[in-house]
């Protein structure tokens, strides 16, 4: 397989053709080698158009859904990123790449011990992980410039929005299968945000995420 040439056509059939047209996200995609997150046994996978599973119940998003992510989210070189579900380290190294600082929180400690592996194998050093449970909130007095859920939630935790600093933006992806929606909220002054739809998806959701109260007759 042409390596470059995979990674050429993934960036013009899939994630051009999705809207992904920020020339700074485009390059980063050749620069942050994907393949190199994958799982070995599944490495020719790395180009395709589907979600690569990780072990856990878990996956990598596709690339297409990386890339509008990282888009939408317009990362500036002072930001403070949280993400919440580490998963291969891929999408932690595309945060990174353009923040000052990323906090990652994986719940599965192979996870984090095999991504932040990964990520120093690729120099990359503002990035800290972290074994916990973050489905709800990751305490953190300081505050985020930015927040990436990665997996689904069927509500988003109001702590979340407490954490964004004003100007703040979060991706969140909510609701249940089959259908579920991409959001980014906007921090736009203090205890007040501003929602807008993306698009519709689908995507495993997080490990202990907060469910909807059952309804009892």
């Amino acid at each position: 397989m042409n390596i470059e040439q995979a990674r050429y056509n993934m960036v013009e059939q899939q994630i051009r053709t999705w809207d992904v047209l920020s020339q700074d996200v485009l390059d980063l995609l050749f620069k942050i080698r994907r393949e190199d997150f994958v799982p070995e046994p599944r490495r020719a996978m790395a180009f395709v158009d589907m979600e690569i599973p990780l072990g856990h119940g878990q996956a990598m998003w596709t690339p297409k859904l990386e890339a509008r992510v990282i888009q939408e989210l317009v990362i500036r070189p002072t930001d403070r990123v949280l993400e919440v579900g580490t998963g291969s380290g891929y999408l932690t190294a595309l945060l990174a790449a353009d923040a000052a600082e990323v906090v990652s929180v994986d719940i599965v400690p192979e996870f984090t011990t095999a991504a932040t592996q990964t990520l120093r194998a690729h120099g990359i050093h503002n990035a800290s992980l972290h074994t916990g449970d973050a489905a709800r909130d990751w305490p953190d007095e300081a505050g985020f410039d930015v927040i990436v859920l990665t997996g689904s939630t069927p509500l988003l935790s109001d702590a979340f929005r407490r954490r964004l600093k004003v100007g703040g933006r979060m991706f969140a992806i909510t609701g249940v299968a089959p259908v579920m929606q991409a959001q980014l909220i906007t921090c736009t002054a203090p205890g007040a945000t501003r929602n807008v739809v993306l698009f519709e998806t689908c995507v495993a959701p997080l490990l202990n995420a907060p469910q909807p109260a059952a309804f009892v007759f």
